[in-house]
């Protein structure tokens, strides 16, 4: 979880300037928590205190209206029946790991990877994506091998990896939709040595920076074991205190 918010936070500077290249200052005064760590943490307060996604969505975006919500999001924010707008945007998959670490079998995590994006992204693309990620991170922290995990994203979730990073990083550019974010985001990881090359890997190839590397950040931190110290320290320190006591609270209950 925290990979996540590690991902946003470092890669938010990013996301309108992007940086072609690994060599980069992890942190500055500028780093901040988007919408990806919001609803992140939502998502893992709906898991943990039994509440609704549409509730905890509506609740935490409401009370931080300046992460940097899509359009359509804010849309459906400011509405009063807040119905599925069939964004195949990247916000579901952005917003989904917790799912992957706290479910105890792969069904689950599908079926709640797709509850957890239908309630706005109600488009097959963004439900896909959602549940491509969570299962990579359960698979992840089941310590199945990279080559399985490509294996599956490539086989049961149809994305196309087989493109050259170097090659990809010179021609990339902005894209939010969840098939554009998805392979960069899975590439990424799979290249990565550690945590912390797959936070680098995912900003340099551009793009989306803050969501990209926070799907990596997430994946990553199931299989690596965690997230480094110094980086933990600094994206609590850039955390507000409700999503610290969410975080408190998962682990307390969950023992990790």
């Amino acid at each position: 979880m925290i990979g996540t918010l590690a991902g946003d936070i470092i890669g938010s500077i990013y996301e309108q300037y992007n940086i072609k290249t690994k060599d980069f200052p992890l942190f500055t005064d500028l780093n901040c928590f988007t919408d990806d760590s919001v609803l992140t943490i939502a998502t893992i307060d709906k898991i943990i205190n039994q509440k609704t996604y549409k509730q905890v969505y509506s609740e935490y975006g409401r009370k931080y209206p300046d992460a940097g919500y899509g359009s359509m999001f804010i849309k459906w924010l400011n509405s009063d029946l807040k119905t599925p707008y069939g964004s195949r945007a990247n916000g579901a998959p952005m917003r989904v790991c917790p799912i992957g670490k706290l479910f105890t079998n792969s069904s689950m995590v599908l079926n709640e990877a797709a509850d957890s994006a239908i309630v706005t992204h109600s488009h097959p693309d963004a439900i896909k994506a959602a549940q491509c990620t969570a299962l990579c991170v359960f698979m992840a922290q089941r310590s199945y091998s990279k080559e399985e995990m490509e294996n599956v994203v490539v086989n049961k979730f149809g994305y196309n990896l087989s493109f050259d990073m170097d090659d990809k990083r010179k021609t990339y550019v902005h894209d939010v939709s969840s098939n554009g974010t998805m392979p960069v985001a899975i590439k990424s990881f799979l290249k990565s040595q550690n945590f912390e090359d797959a936070i680098r890997l995912s900003i340099s190839i551009g793009g989306d920076s803050d969501t990209i590397a926070a799907i990596v950040g997430g994946i990553a931190e199931a299989y690596y074991g965690g997230v480094p110290e110094h980086i933990a320290i600094e994206v609590m320190n850039r955390i507000p205190d409700d999503f610290k006591n969410i975080l408190n609270q998962l682990y307390e209950e969950k023992n990790f």
